[in-house]
């Protein structure tokens, strides 16, 4: 064994894999897990740790993988996270945990997101469940969204022993897990529906269908429902569009409706819910939802272009993610950028017209600025265009709730200690807050919210 390197992880075949939506990773076995573990160094000062936004205690988790106590691994994670199945598959570990760790100085990082999502799976198998241990508290708690931050909230609240209600506004719970990330990176039935059956399992309560601003407000909830603390999780479902022309043809989608058509209501099989396939396809954006559109789009059939301003460099998808794509087919167009939409004499989508981009000084995100060659315009010829720019929270919640402050970005100002919002015993986080970002950002948001919720409501007394 060379420690050096990670145990490589099996994967379906790119040829196979394009053609089909079941996973793309398969993940370790009980003998490759244990080999993996066996890397870590379980350092005392755990870098790994602080690069974890919820703080599991990875070298005691992985120290029982290693000895084969697989059990006792999971309980390790639970204290911390609430799907850990969920961020052993999509988490940006290698910017996080893993980038942090002592292994990948002079060799490959420790696996920790494979070898937490195989703890997770081992314990589905298994018929292990988290567990509550707080004596039960009298005190009503609605979180708004079932999402990755409004499920960490609510299982750390139910933990504590608080009642807590889940309100989603859809028919089904997970929210962004079932609507925006594809079967093949986050199987709905085998990882989604089994991480919430959990955070049932500790006592928390789900409301589907109940649309908060218009079903009822949070006013309501705390004058009329008895709820003493709410928190928001709503996340932030409003695409963005480049405001070019013909972005009205036909033919044009957000990322966001075109993955919910796919992922939540079942259109890449044979189902009520109509999706385009187009012969030719450009997803507009270089981030990991652009990413997902794009795969959706090929497994669909069709030829994928992405266009994306910046270099490779630049992308701001995962990296697996972007070796994915390539290997699967999809084809970069980089350092382009749109112009404006073409379309036919019906209104459908004929082609997009692009510019060539070089990278400038630096913005103020420390990213080079693209800048635009004169005469270098060009373009592509597509049926059909699917825009990922990013995501803005919907108004809704803000403006039917008394009191609470919002920023110039529409996003719900919080006290970033508390998760409190400018409302009395209203907090807030994840997408809702900071806009568009990482299933484990918004977790660790609802974990912060959670503890703030325990204090602010332990502060009042019976």
């Amino acid at each position: 064994m060379d420690v050096l390197k990670k145990v490589p992880v099996r994967e379906q075949d790119s040829k196979v894999r394009a053609t089909n939506f079941e996973e793309v990773c398969l993940g370790y076995n009980k003998e490759e897990a244990m080999e993996e573990a066996s890397r870590c160094l379980n350092c005392k000062n755990a870098q790994c740790v602080k690069g974890c936004p919820v703080s599991i205690s990875i070298p005691d988790f992985i120290k029982e993988v290693k000895e084969g106590n697989f059990k006792e691994a999971y309980d390790v994670i639970s204290k911390s996270s609430s799907l850990p199945a969920v961020c052993g598959r999509v988490c940006p570990q290698e910017s996080q945990c893993e980038g942090k760790c002592v292994r990948g100085i002079k060799g490959e990082s420790v696996s920790i997101g494979k070898l937490e999502r195989f703890v997770a799976d081992w314990a589905f198998e298994n018929g292990i469940k988290p567990t509550v241990n707080a004596e039960k508290k009298n005190k009503k708690v609605a979180v708004i969204g079932s999402g990755p931050s409004g499920l960490s909230c609510a299982g750390d609240l139910a933990k504590m022993g608080y009642d807590v209600t889940v309100f989603e506004a859809l028919h089904e719970l997970g929210g962004v897990l079932v609507y925006g990330i594809p079967e093949f990176r986050l199987p709905k039935e085998k990882v989604v529906k089994k991480e919430i059956e959990n955070v049932k399992a500790l006592g928390v309560k789900f409301e589907t269908n109940t649309i908060i601003g218009k079903s009822f407000t949070i006013d309501e909830l705390i004058e009329k429902y008895g709820f003493e603390a709410v928190f928001i999780g709503s996340g932030a479902g409003l695409p963005k569009f480049m405001g070019i022309p013909g972005e009205n043809a036909n033919g044009v989608f957000s990322a966001n409706e075109y993955l919910t058509r796919s992922n939540l209501m079942k259109a890449f099989k044979e189902s009520d819910t109509p999706i385009m396939i187009g012969k030719k396809v450009v997803v507009v954006g270089g981030g990991n939802v652009a990413m997902d559109a794009a795969r959706t789009a090929l497994r669909l059939g069709s030829e994928v272009h992405i266009v994306y301003r910046r270099s490779e460099e630049e992308l701001p998808a995962r990296v697996e993610e972007v070796h994915h794509a390539k290997e699967e087919g999809i084809i970069f167009n980089l350092l382009t950028n749109p112009v404006e939409i073409l379309s036919d004499e019906n209104g459908w989508v004929s082609g997009i017209k692009c510019i060539k981009m070089e990278l400038g000084e630096p913005d103020e995100s420390g990213r080079r600025s693209p800048v635009e060659i004169k005469g270098s315009e060009f373009e592509i010829e597509c049926d059909a265009v699917i825009m990922s720019l990013g995501t803005s929270p919907n108004p809704l919640i803000s403006s039917t709730t008394k009191g609470l402050e919002i920023n110039r970005r529409k996003c719900i100002v919080i006290n970033e200690e508390s998760g409190e919002t400018s409302k009395s015993g209203v907090f807030a986080g994840g997408d809702a807050v900071t806009g568009a970002a990482t299933v484990i950002l918004a977790m660790g948001a609802g974990r912060k919210a959670a503890q703030g919720i325990d204090e602010y409501l332990s502060s009042k007394g019976n």
